[in-house]
């Protein structure tokens, strides 16, 4: 058989929008929390707004300039277009059953979202006194006419477009908008309830619009393309190129309109005539518009029943103890996974690092940081005492450009040497080194991850850290900065593996050695993306082989699963849950060794377009962790969905008699159950606990 057939691929977007579909389906899971999986439908809405920003605008962009580039679907870009709005507008129904399903049962609950309608007499004069004291002043009145241009809307601006007539001549139609600022809440809370501010802003139109009668109204928001080109060859100024891609980021071309369901086609009308926009990219909406803001309702503290039972990561041995971060490491190689167990040792590591008077230097990548970073607050510190600290800060880290900006500006002012990159790729490896003097001898430890150096998210994604001061890695780890430093078009790290030159060839030369051993060979991949063609590709001839491979991919695949005489050894599960599922773990039977961990996806961007690190991991207490890890994940019956041939998803439900796994709470209570267990000096006894429960599931 052709395994170059299109039918063999899934296309990348409509796979993208059966993951978003899967986040869909957290917030109908009635065992999920009410606000967990209101949180869910907010996490629906925010990554539907970057797919149109990027993916789809990118597609529009193809499509405009007559490319018909296509992967090995071969679906062009107006095929593309066509199946994601076809596949969206269907979606929405759901979509708003579910938010509405939701927002009924929250009301039991005391917790309401109501129009400013619904609202009681009482409730009415207090969100009146608060328009006029908090949104009056701040919201702008814009008319539309001859002498009134149409106004330049950012991406993702919120508005209210009207029909209105002069009070004194009905005939005298005109229209106009009013705009709603970004630094308003989305919606006004009094006490338990929250009023969308639309509709508080449309109860008192005529006050913004004296002497004029208000014949409709319609919230809208619209959605620009946000992919920043940057030719980096021509720039003179990387930071001050950057800046003006931010800029231009707001005025890029317009891609999405969502609008009120209940808006006259006069509105739309008015709308189309001032802004381009394609008839299938306009969404009719009967919730509010925005979704992303509900962080707003689940924030609330009021309701934490309605929440998952919190949980605190854990600092297991050997980090519990106050003895210093490079001690430790230089006893034992020590893995972390989070989020159960805490990023505290990782920020813990920098922190030391800077206040030692022995360490020399401190070399860092910084791709996603977040806003109040301890990290990067510590390599300030480290550079204004006179560390040598050099910080990869990759400004081309999409929609974080801003921050990193702001965070490399203020590194390069304490005296630490910044990069922003390789020309033509994005740096996305984790790695730290630390330097440290030892009387007449330099010792060097390392940190590699499959996460960023943000202790925010690593309480939400599920990471592999590892700490080493492994000599051949720590040598590497100088190469690898050299070369992100220097000019060196040639370097090849000896252990670890970097992109674009070495890990894909790594890859494919272990899925054939996999293959080589028929029925006999294994592999096991856990990734967020599986989209090279050249690795299913690989991946189809080891399973003609007859090499049972396990695959858990969180969010797009184009691998078609279970075709016979061409992927039927292949299994492709998918998890979504409490945690996003953010580790890349790989595992080779007949490689030596077997396991790996890396910050790189299987897809043409991260194995030949960006830098990347992929980690053999030799110790084998620490392998055979992650190979449990793989194992239990594996058997998830409750938050693993599995791969049809079809590119559908269905979810797996326990057999009869078997026990319910949730990898994700699974691997809570084992943390938790090492770390009571320590506190009464009972690890041991806890590991062998700990290791039947995760067999016996």
């Amino acid at each position: 058989m052709n395994l170059k057939d299109p039918k063999l691929y899934i296309n990348r977007e409509l796979s993208w929008l059966k993951f978003n579909t899967r986040v869909l389906e957290e917030a109908q899971d009635t065992s999920n929390p009410l606000l967990e999986r209101l949180k869910f439908i907010a996490i629906y809405g925010t990554n539907l707004d970057e797919f149109y920003m990027i993916r789809v605008a990118g597609l529009k962009k193809l499509f405009k300039y007559r490319i018909r580039v296509t992967g090995p679907d071969k679906m062009t870009p107006l095929e593309q277009l066509r199946a994601i709005r076809e596949y969206l507008h269907a979606e929405k129904k759901e979509l708003e059953k579910t938010f509405f399903e939701i927002i009924e049962q929250l009301s039991h609950e005391g917790l309401r979202l109501v129009n400013y309608e619904d609202l009681d007499a009482q409730t009415k004069r207090k969100i009146n006194e608060y328009f006029h004291t908090n949104l009056y002043p701040v919201i702008v009145p814009i008319a539309v006419d001859a002498t009134h241009p149409f106004p330049h809307l950012n991406n993702l601006s919120f508005a209210l477009a009207l029909k209105l007539s002069d009070t004194n001549n009905p005939n005298d139609i005109k229209y106009g908008l009013v705009r709603i600022p970004r630094v308003l809440p989305r919606f006004v809370q009094i006490e338990n309830t929250y009023i969308p501010i639309e509709s508080i802003v449309q109860a008192h139109l005529e006050s913004l619009f004296p002497g004029y009668t208000i014949l409709a109204s319609a919230p809208f928001r619209v959605t620009r393309n946000a992919d920043i080109e940057i030719e980096e060859e021509e720039a003179d100024d990387f930071m001050e190129l950057l800046e003006e891609g931010l800029k231009l980021r707001r005025r890029g071309e317009i891609v999405r309109l969502e609008i009120g369901a209940n808006a006259e086609e006069d509105l739309i009308n008015f709308l189309k005539e001032h802004i381009y926009i394609e008839q299938g990219d306009i969404y009719r909406y009967n919730i509010p518009i925005n979704l992303g803001a509900l962080w707003e309702i689940v924030s609330n503290k009021n309701f934490p029943h309605l929440l998952f039972e919190p949980y605190t990561p854990k600092i297991l041995p050997p980090f519990d103890t106050n003895e210093p971060v490079f001690h430790i490491i230089e006893h034992e190689n020590v893995m972390l996974y989070h989020p159960y167990e805490s990023f505290d040792p990782v920020v813990r590591f920098i922190k030391e690092a800077s206040k030692d008077p022995d360490v020399l230097a401190i070399r860092m990548t910084l791709y996603r940081v977040g806003k109040n970073s301890p990290i990067v607050k510590a390599l300030i510190n480290a550079a204004e005492s006179g560390k040598q600290v050099t910080a990869m800060v990759e400004l081309k880290a999409r929609f974080d450009e801003e921050n990193n900006l702001i965070w490399a500006k203020e590194l390069e002012k304490a005296g630490a040497h910044v990069i922003f990159g390789i020309p033509g790729f994005k740096v996305h490896a984790k790695i730290a080194q630390v330097i440290k003097k030892d009387g007449d001898r330099l010792k060097q430890y390392v940190h590699l991850a499959t996460g960023n150096y943000n202790p925010s998210t690593a309480k939400i994604y599920t990471d592999v850290s590892l700490f080493t001061a492994d000599k051949d890695i720590t040598a590497d780890a100088t190469r690898f900065f050299h070369f992100l430093t220097g000019f060196s078009k040639k370097t090849k790290l000896k252990t670890l593996y970097m992109s674009p030159f070495q890990i894909k060839p790594k890859l494919l030369q272990m899925i054939d050695e996999e293959a080589k051993k028929g029925s006999e060979g294994h592999i096991i991949a856990k990734m967020n993306s599986l989209v090279d063609p050249d690795v299913i590709l690989a991946l189809y001839k080891a399973s003609q082989a007859g090499v049972k491979i396990d695959l858990i991919i969180r969010g797009i695949c184009c691998l078609r699963p279970g075709i016979e005489g061409v992927s039927e050894n292949i299994r492709v599960i998918s998890i979504v849950g409490k945690y996003l599922e953010h580790a890349r773990i790989f595992y080779f039977k007949h490689s030596s060794p077997q396991i790996y961990i890396s910050s790189a996806d299987w897809m043409p961007r991260n194995l030949e377009r960006r830098i990347e690190l992929m980690t053999p991991i030799f110790d084998k207490n620490i392998a055979e962790r992650l190979l449990e890890i793989l194992q239990i994940q594996l058997k998830d019956n409750v938050k693993a969905r599995i791969l049809l041939p079809d590119g559908n998803y269905i979810k797996l439900h326990p057999e009869e008699g078997k026990p319910k796994i949730n990898s994700q709470l699974l691997m809570e209570e084992y943390a938790k159950l090492l770390h009571t267990s320590h506190q009464k000096n009972t690890t041991s006894k806890a590991k062998r606990l700990a290791k039947r429960l995760l067999k016996e599931s």
